[in-house]
């Protein structure tokens, strides 16, 4: 296996990125240990790609990025707004030097037509996809495609829904981006959607089921690493838990339960489990 573990930004700071905040996540991430950090790009793309990455050099630190589809920009009902936005955020993906940029691509989050996603929902899905795959690849970057829970969305809920639309477009740098959080609602276990997607899985949140210190929770961590070593899995593993201790962090994610560890004890904690599971 040849694998990265990286820290979610969203491990130390809430949603709304700002400079400062930035930089702080970059240097903890960098002091903690891990290989990258993974960048959850603003909607408006208001973020200083030079600092970053001049930040990203002082402290030794790979980067890869993600973006989550906002209201405004779901697909299925506003195909040309989600097409620009994901075509600037594969711009900012690039103005960083990684190739890589996941997250939740398929819909806004939160937005319902109160009906499972229909044949026509799916064909425009398949569009836009198969324009932002063309684009991302005239930049030597890969997409990858991040199903979440039913109480978030109702377009792609399982990696099943996520690799039937990327069959259809056709497309050889469209991946899939699995959360452990998200298949711990949705999947069966978490061995079959892994070996589904086989070579097609290139990146994964690893949280646990309450989003807290991962093995204190019900999620089958034997079963995935099982999985991926059965696969030999190429990509990367990146820490999306959450604390109480951050400021905002429980009203931005739901978080309504204090949680027993801070940030940094939370990515010490869950990075070394990962180790030991993986090594």
């Amino acid at each position: 296996m040849k694998i990265k573990i990286g820290a979610s930004l969203l491990s130390w700071m809430t949603p709304q990125w700002n400079a400062e905040a930035g930089k702080m996540a970059i240097e903890k991430t960098a002091n903690a240990g891990f290989d990258l950090i993974e960048i959850l790009l603003p909607p408006d793309m208001n973020i200083d790609t030079e600092a970053v990455k001049s930040q990203l050099k002082q402290n030794n630190l790979e980067v890869v990025c993600s973006l989550n589809l906002p209201k405004e920009a779901h697909i299925a009902f506003h195909p040309r707004e989600a097409e620009q936005l994901i075509k600037k955020a594969i711009d900012k993906t690039h103005e960083l030097e990684t190739h890589f940029l996941g997250g939740v691509l398929h819909g806004g989050i939160g937005v319902f037509s109160g009906n499972p996603l229909a044949e026509d929902e799916k064909k425009t899905i398949v569009e836009v996809w198969s324009s932002v795959a063309d684009y991302a690849k005239s930049k030597n970057i890969h997409l990858a495609v991040e199903p979440i829970n039913r109480y978030e969305s109702y377009v792609c809920n399982t990696a099943q829904n996520v690799l039937e639309l990327i069959d259809r477009t056709g497309k050889d740098n469209i991946f899939l981006h699995l959360d452990t959080f998200h298949m711990n609602i949705e999947e069966n276990n978490f061995h079959d959607p892994v070996l589904l997607a086989g070579q097609k899985l290139k990146h994964i949140h690893m949280t646990e089921s309450h989003r807290g210190m991962l093995g204190e929770g019900t999620i089958n961590w034997a079963e995935l690493f099982a999985a991926l070593k059965e696969i030999d899995f190429e990509g990367n593993l990146v820490l999306e838990n959450f604390s109480s201790a951050v400021p905002g962090m429980q009203q931005a994610v739901s978080l309504w339960q204090k949680s027993p560890y801070d940030a940094e004890e939370l990515a010490l904690g869950s990075l070394k489990f990962i180790r030991e599971h993986l090594y």
